[in-house]
């Protein structure tokens, strides 16, 4: 009897022990083809709002939304980047993309990270677009908050710091560089905080096609202004964290690109 009692025992600790494992959560949902114009129309249907159509690369779209939750919770300080999600339409490879909410929501929100306001975001994007299935990039839920490529590389709390000044001419300066035509979007959080979502110079946004034109959500790259600050995601997590499966060697062949986002990012404040 003991001998049963102890099996019964070290089974559910095990159970127990397995419920505690950390469980992986896909970076994106992809699904069936469906033009950019229908996927915005469905989109404005589920209830949120498009902020921006971008030709992230050729052949392909980002369509840039988000909702009136997701801006509550961006509008905390330094999680600003939390207010949009993404969807990639792939004219050339027929196929959609959308950010993974709680995926990200995770990596950006961190210790504030909300389930209830992120998966909700998920339910509605998933209810809309039936089909969208897990992608294969991936990472496991406890590490995202955290997360970082490496030892010695950048973690969220860790920017690029573009410039500081007032709130307004910050913004001022961001709108007006090229008369406007590197603005892809401005989105207001709070009197102290703005999205800004900012064309990469043409040589810079090629690493997209160098590592996976299947992941170009990921632009257009943001700039946060907060607090009198102009920041940007530093670039060693952003495209990390944007590309799980990156190997050290691919990581490699864009080595360049990071200081060339940061210096990009740079030029409107100068």
């Amino acid at each position: 009897m003991k001998k049963v009692i102890g099996l019964v025992y070290a089974f559910m600790m095990l159970v127990g022990a397995s419920s505690l494992v950390a469980s992986d959560i896909s970076a994106y949902l992809t699904g069936s083809y469906i033009n950019a114009k229908s996927a915005e129309a469905k989109l404005k249907e589920a209830g949120f709002e498009v902020i921006a159509n971008y030709e992230s690369v050729k052949n392909g779209s980002t369509i840039v939304f988000t909702n009136s939750a997701l801006k509550a919770e961006a509008s905390k300080k330094g999680r600003g980047h939390a207010a949009v999600m993404r969807l990639f339409v792939d004219d050339k490879e027929k196929k959609i993309s959308f950010t993974n909410p709680v995926y990200f929501g995770r990596a950006f929100m961190q210790d504030d990270y909300n389930d209830k306001v992120f998966s909700g975001v998920k339910k509605s994007i998933t209810d809309t677009f039936a089909d969208l299935m897990p992608s294969i990039d991936r990472l496991e839920d406890d590490d995202l908050s955290g997360y970082h490529f490496m030892m010695g590389m950048p973690y969220y709390e860790d920017p690029d710091e573009l410039a500081e000044g007032s709130q307004s001419d910050l913004i001022s300066k961001a709108k007006s560089y090229k008369k406007g035509k590197n603005l892809v979007f401005e989105l207001k959080l709070s009197d102290k905080s703005t999205l800004l979502g900012y064309e990469l110079g043409k040589k810079t946004k090629k690493f997209v096609k160098k590592i996976g034109r299947a992941n170009a959500a990921v632009l257009p790259y943001c700039i946060l202004i907060e607090d009198g600050k102009a920041t940007s995601l530093a670039a060693k997590y952003y495209l990390a964290v944007s590309y799980p499966l990156l190997t050290m060697g691919e990581f490699m062949t864009i080595s360049t690109v990071p200081g060339a986002i940061e210096k990009d990012l740079k030029k409107p404040f100068k």
